[in-house]
């Protein structure tokens, strides 16, 4: 079992190929150039001997997604383009393969109360027109993979784990003047990164999965964990509302929203409750 990783130099990538150092996974870091065609994919694939390609290909923006309204057309096309070569790619090829895509699509939860499902269509995107261009690229790339050949599409949400790094929740909680206090699903790096290799060694069936740890949490609740834990002694501020927030910190609007996880959990992936895997991640600060 040979993966070609694409992205590896990214935050979830990273994860990923540290994950399949730690347990001795063979693979391959695969770069962009790569990916100019969906040829090239596929004489990649060949070339590097892959049987299972994963991608954590795509554009975020740094330091937020603020920074994709300034960068349209690379977001455009690391979100909604590239899903598209890399399935015509990989489907010359036959290979199962793999691609991480975000919860950011959606917002607030379902008119029931619960949290979204994957057979719900995205509310928070272009369609809706009352979303980021962030959010409106990865449901856009959602569309390009419906119905791929032998491919999971992960649905990664607000990640977290226990080093510190810019692009971990946890840490931008501690760091950020002020807060937003809504409720998110959140997934934590290290299990999402090993559930997405578990997916092609357990042959779960291909499709759509929420990768975020059961429940949901509020931003208030997660910094009582961080209180709990010791890890930090500030004084902890919130803005208003969402419209302080907008007005003061942002300049696209924020999903922030509920996934339901039950369909990965009923395959057999492992993803523990969203509380446990915070205060873990807390508990073991600095030192995983």
């Amino acid at each position: 079992m040979r993966f070609g990783i694409l992205g590896a130099g990214g935050y979830v990538g990273g994860a990923l190929k540290s994950y399949c150092e730690r347990q001795g996974i063979p693979f391959v870091v695969l770069g962009r150039d790569s990916t100019t065609s969906p040829q090239h994919v596929a004489q990649a694939i060949e070339t590097h001997r892959v049987d299972y390609l994963i991608s954590c290909a795509g554009y975020t923006g740094k330091p937020n997604v603020d920074a994709c309204e300034l960068h349209k057309t690379d977001c455009l096309h690391g979100n909604a383009v590239l899903p598209g070569v890399l399935r015509q790619g990989c489907e010359a090829a036959d290979i199962s393969w793999g691609h991480v895509s975000s919860g950011c699509i959606y917002t607030g939860r379902r008119s029931d109360g619960d949290g979204f499902t994957e057979a719900d269509p995205p509310n928070f995107s272009f369609r809706q027109n009352n979303c980021s261009f962030y959010s409106g690229t990865k449901a856009l790339g959602e569309e390009v993979l419906a119905g791929a050949s032998k491919c999971y599409v992960w649905r990664l949400r607000i990640p977290f784990e226990a080093l510190p790094n810019p692009r971990n929740y946890l840490q931008k909680v501690m760091s950020y003047d002020s807060l937003l206090d809504a409720e998110n699903s959140l997934s934590d790096l290290h299990q999402f990164a090993a559930a997405c290799v578990d997916s092609f060694r357990l042959g779960i069936p291909y499709g759509f999965y929420n990768l975020t740890n059961p429940g949901s949490v509020t931003t208030r609740e997660v910094v009582e964990l961080i209180k709990q834990a010791g890890v930090i002694e500030k004084e902890f501020r919130f803005f208003q509302d969402e419209d302080d927030f907008m007005r003061k910190a942002a300049k696209t609007p924020r999903s922030n929203c509920v996934l339901d996880s039950s369909k990965a959990l009923g395959a057999g992936l492992k993803l523990t409750p969203i509380r446990e895997a915070i205060a873990d991640c807390l508990m073991r600060w600095g030192k995983a």
